[in-house]
């Protein structure tokens, strides 16, 4: 991401106007979305707010990491590193000096289903800001001595993280769960596979993803619906219409394992996976606050209670619902003292056997509820990059424009008689299971 040092103090300045501009807020302020369409037929939601003088678009293109094609891998990731290194007739300097005048941010990301791209530019600058982005999207120049400098940041990050033994548990979780499939392959690349990726080898990536039918888009700020539909045209209008993206198949976990990687360190870290549910299944929100009451985000959820809390066996503890386009599971992870970690193991064992023997009390659900409503407001349309995220996610997940008006409702229409069915549907199941740390004594 570009964040050059004049354009940092702006931001700044103006995020401080937006913070102090939030406190003031009511706290059910309305974020109105509106469904837009370009004169060319491109799509975008869109929230117009005149509060601070900023425009923000993020959008995403359906296919990320996954795409990588074998031996390949870390071409995807290379490649969101690129598009601030020159475009069009502009090198590296001459394009980031363009950006810093033209008081914008540009970012470029990926995960595993999705490339991503934002600006956050200045309104009474938007026409410079715009001219580069459209620049970046369609004309990135991918020289060489760019090239051999991002690669160069990723290989060091790779031997950075070949030093922390939390990576070679995660490769073998993720080699453990899905086999040979994508989501098992490494997005970052290896020192081999980054060594042979070429200019050419971005072009035809960059030419893969970037179409209009897998784009969505996000607007926030100081822009009416004209004007976004006209920056649209704009940035998006010469795109081809189809991508050319490789069909990536659908993954269960493979659970019912039980793994262990000896690693001389003073804690064993301990991951389990469960099965999950796609998000559109009707279910879905009743397995989200089950999750929420067994090892949510708050200090009452039932594992911190009875593994940090009762009993000292760690210092964190979580549950959270893993949703992939082509995979789901319902992971919990902690660590503790390697001469705890059986003791640790059985504590979870028996707090996911008795949600899924009993679900959860009224009183847990219901305060369940009431965070998971609060705090969407601070965790989702806290600020407009925020929004802007917000809505390419709900598109990406296809939830429709109106499921934040809908979201509290449906919340609050799950029972304790639904969040019962579901946990006997997928805490019954034998988990994966991985043990980091040292060889327990014997």
């Amino acid at each position: 991401m570009t964040l050059l040092p004049p354009l940092r103090r702006t931001l700044a300045a103006i995020a401080t106007s937006c913070a102090l501009l939030l406190a003031t807020l009511p706290a059910q302020a309305e974020v109105v979305f509106q469904d837009i369409t370009s004169p060319k037929g491109i799509k975008a939601w869109l929230v117009e707010d005149y509060a601070v003088p900023i425009v923000t678009i993020r959008f995403a293109f359906e296919g990320g990491t996954t795409q990588d094609p074998i031996g390949k891998e870390g071409l995807t990731t290379l490649l969101t590193t690129l598009f601030d290194e020159g475009a069009g007739d502009l090198d590296s300097e001459a394009f980031q000096i363009a950006l810093d005048d033209a008081g914008a941010e540009m970012g470029f990301a990926a995960d595993t289903d999705a490339f991503y791209g934002s600006m956050r530019m200045l309104a009474d600058q938007r026409d410079e800001a715009v001219a580069l982005l459209k620049l970046a999207i369609e004309e990135p120049r991918f020289d060489q001595n760019p090239i051999d400098r991002m690669r160069a940041q990723l290989v060091t990050g790779i031997n950075a993280a070949a030093q922390n033994p939390g990576t070679a548990a995660q490769r073998q979780w993720a080699t453990a769960l899905y086999g040979d499939h994508p989501y098992a392959r490494r997005s970052e690349g290896t020192l081999e596979t980054l060594a042979g990726l070429t200019a050419q080898d971005l072009r035809a990536m960059h030419t893969r993803l970037f179409a209009r039918q897998n784009l969505h888009v996000g607007i926030v700020g100081a822009i009416d619906a004209e004007a976004a539909t006209a920056m649209l045209d704009t940035l998006f209008g010469t795109l081809p219409e189809q991508p050319d993206l490789t069909d990536i198949a659908d993954i269960a976990p493979k659970l019912g394992q039980d793994l262990r990687v000896d690693y001389d360190l003073p804690q064993t870290s301990i991951f389990m996976a469960y099965p999950s549910l796609e998000r559109d299944d009707p279910d879905y929100l009743a397995a989200y606050l089950m999750t929420q009451i067994l090892g949510g985000d708050t200090f009452g959820s039932r594992l911190t209670t009875e593994v940090r809390e009762k009993r000292g066996l760690t210092y964190g503890i979580s549950a959270a619902l893993n949703n992939m386009a082509h995979s789901q599971a319902l992971v919990i992870s902690t660590a503790t003292r390697a001469d705890r970690a059986g003791e640790t193991l059985d504590v979870i064992k028996q707090v996911v056997a008795d949600m899924a023997a009993s679900g959860p009390t009224e009183d847990e659900l219901a305060a369940a509820k009431k965070y998971l409503i609060g705090s969407y407001a601070i965790n989702e349309l806290s600020s407009s990059s925020a929004i802007a995220n917000t809505l390419v996610g709900l598109q990406l997940r296809a939830l429709g424009i109106d499921y934040i008006a809908r979201r509290a409702e449906l919340i609050n229409a799950v029972s304790v008689a639904d969040i019962k069915t579901v946990a006997r549907k997928l805490l019954t199941a034998q988990p994966a299971i991985l043990q980091m740390g040292p060889q327990p004594a014997s």
